[in-house]
């Protein structure tokens, strides 16, 4: 499932309500630092010279659909947030700091009660112009799905072979608990390898890392939409009910979506 405009919605977000979405990746494949098993969009699509939106050309269709919206009395205050997301890695736009700056600009003039959302894979932490975008922004919610390298890896394959779960961690520090952690739970196979974040020994290591980073807040759910990888189980409610439970109990705000 690809979204194939640069503004899209606004759409129904199981965890964040009424979400106009920004897409910064090419419209007609996915493009991604990670190639997730789970992923709605798909598998990566390698491509020489990706087209991306530009800076002005985002500008301009948010405004466009900002002042569309506030134009109709019963749209007028509807929007709860404006999402960046959709066909891959948003913080992978070169001007993702310019892009943040105008979205921030737009959202004060026309629909000042709404947030500023980035959904991000954290892989892209290291530099330091996505720090301050995401730093501008109300949510910053930051990908964890496994905090172990071996389960990481099979997840969410990432495209740099080398990155760790503690390079992740140390990025993900630099914010001292000021974001959003969201993580997926699954099981099943890829390629011949088991996958499973749910067994005792890796929610120890994810429960250690939460407890490490002390996030705002906690999103975890499940997978909802159709997967690139065929051989996966969706995790049952009353599962995610008991991963959720020992972080509740030490205080976290934990949203579930199962």
């Amino acid at each position: 499932m690809l979204f194939n405009n640069i503004i899209y919605g606004p759409i129904h977000s199981r965890r964040l309500g009424t979400s106009l979405g920004v897409e910064l990746m090419p419209l007609t494949h996915k493009l991604c630092t990670f190639n997730c098993v789970y992923c709605e969009c798909g598998w990566n699509t390698p491509v020489s010279h990706p087209v991306l939106p530009t800076r002005a050309e985002v500008k301009a269709a948010l405004e466009e659909k900002l002042i569309t919206l506030s134009s109709v009395p019963e749209q007028r205050g509807a929007i709860d947030v404006i999402t960046f997301s959709g066909n891959g890695e948003p913080t992978l736009h070169p001007d993702f700091l310019g892009i943040i700056e105008d979205t921030c600009a737009l959202r004060d003039r026309y629909c000042p009660s709404a947030k500023v959302s980035v959904l991000s894979n954290s892989t892209q932490l290291g530099r330091p112009d996505v720090v301050q975008a995401l730093m501008l922004c109300d949510n910053r919610i930051l990908k964890l799905d496994a905090a172990t390298d071996t389960m990481m890896r099979r997840i969410d394959l990432p495209v740099n072979e080398h990155l760790t779960v503690e390079t992740i961690l140390g990025w993900l520090g630099r914010f001292n608990g000021d974001f959003i952690l969201q993580t997926c739970f699954l099981r099943g196979e890829h390629d011949g390898q088991l996958i499973d974040n749910t067994t005792p020994e890796e929610l120890a290591a994810w429960y250690a890392a939460v407890d490490k980073l002390h996030p705002k807040q906690i999103m975890i759910y499940v997978i909802d939409r159709k997967t690139p990888e065929e051989h996966l189980e969706k995790i049952s409610p009353d599962e995610m009910g008991r991963i959720a439970t020992p972080l509740i109990e030490k205080g976290y705000d934990v949203i579930v979506s199962a």
